[in-house]
């Protein structure tokens, strides 16, 4: 059965389905095109405290919330032995702020996710979704890359940037690691995909973790932006993927590293893209415009308003 978190999430998820559902018979073709999208923020545990990850699962239902296209409803997975079950088909995108070991999730389950993505589902990984379920080779598979809980080359190779072509380095080496929090450019590396479509060609990202030395099988990953991950600051002198999107199956996957804690979260960068490769997710387009808050190459911009959230 499932947590009763779970269940609750899910039946006022359905609930308002339902409302959403009349609405649109009593006004017709119109109001039923504009329907939200359903979409499932899933949390529930991070490595050590280093994620404040309720707080930041607050931040993205706030996000999400305010752009008028999406129905967002947070699930809440057990702590380890309880039983969870989740609906996946019930939604049109999973948003994972989810960081757990290998052992949690019990292999129907993890059938349940890769059957929901193969089959067309859309899926989004928030910075440390990616440490998740190092032996999970699906998982891998889906969001491309990773770093910590154990993995090294045999996740597959560093991915980085050089000459503007992507490399892909098979040298042996810890995966994962970052710096100090502080602000870094963005660099765009694929201003044609509709997630990026407008943004500047390089930008301001605010206080976050850089990601770098991230490895996996990188396979039909297109990088959409990247960070230099300098040196002085921990960092592996590699121009670092942090903005990816990958195919599996008929599913469609956007993998952002941004979002440490809310701070980041309130970067307005990051509001932007999250939003947009929510929706690209879900739909395979983009119909949200650049807002002009957007930030440049010269400073970050910030959400006061969110950086608010859950003090």
């Amino acid at each position: 059965m499932p947590s009763e978190a779970a269940s609750t999430g899910e039946n006022m998820a359905t609930m308002r389905r339902a409302a959403f559902a009349c609405i649109a018979l009593g006004t017709g073709l119109a109001a039923l095109a504009a329907e939200p999208l359903p979409v499932m923020i899933l949390d529930g545990e991070s490595a050590g405290p280093y994620h404040d990850w309720p707080r930041v699962t607050a931040t993205l239902e706030r996000i999400l919330d305010e752009v008028g296209l999406f129905d967002v409803t947070v699930i809440t997975a057990p702590p380890a032995g309880g039983e969870f079950a989740p609906n996946f088909s019930a939604y049109r995108t999973i948003v994972l702020n989810y960081d757990a070991p290998d052992e949690r999730w019990p292999e129907t389950l993890r059938s349940s996710l890769e059957r929901y993505v193969e089959g067309g589902g859309g899926l989004v990984a928030v910075h440390a979704a990616d440490n998740a379920f190092p032996s999970w080779r699906a998982y891998n598979e889906m969001l491309g890359v990773g770093g910590w809980r154990g993995r090294d080359e045999r996740a597959g190779p560093h991915w980085y940037y050089r000459d503007d072509a992507l490399v892909a380095d098979t040298t042996a080496g810890a995966a994962g690691s970052h710096g100090r929090r502080v602000p870094f450019a963005v660099v765009v590396r694929d201003a044609s995909h509709p997630i990026m479509r407008g943004l500047p060609s390089v930008f301001m990202h605010g206080d976050d973790e850089l990601y770098a030395r991230l490895r996996g099988p990188g396979l039909r990953m297109t990088v959409l932006a990247t960070a230099y991950s300098d040196p002085a600051n921990a960092g592996s002198g590699r121009d670092e993927p942090q903005l990816m999107v990958l195919e599996y199956g008929r599913g469609r996957v956007f993998h952002t590293t941004f979002g440490h804690d809310v701070r980041a979260l309130s970067s307005v960068d990051f509001v932007v893209t999250l939003q947009r490769g929510v929706e690209w997710a879900a739909t395979g387009d983009v119909t949200q415009t650049v807002p002009t808050s957007f930030p440049t190459a010269a400073a970050p911009r910030y959400r006061e308003d969110l950086a608010a959230i859950g003090r």
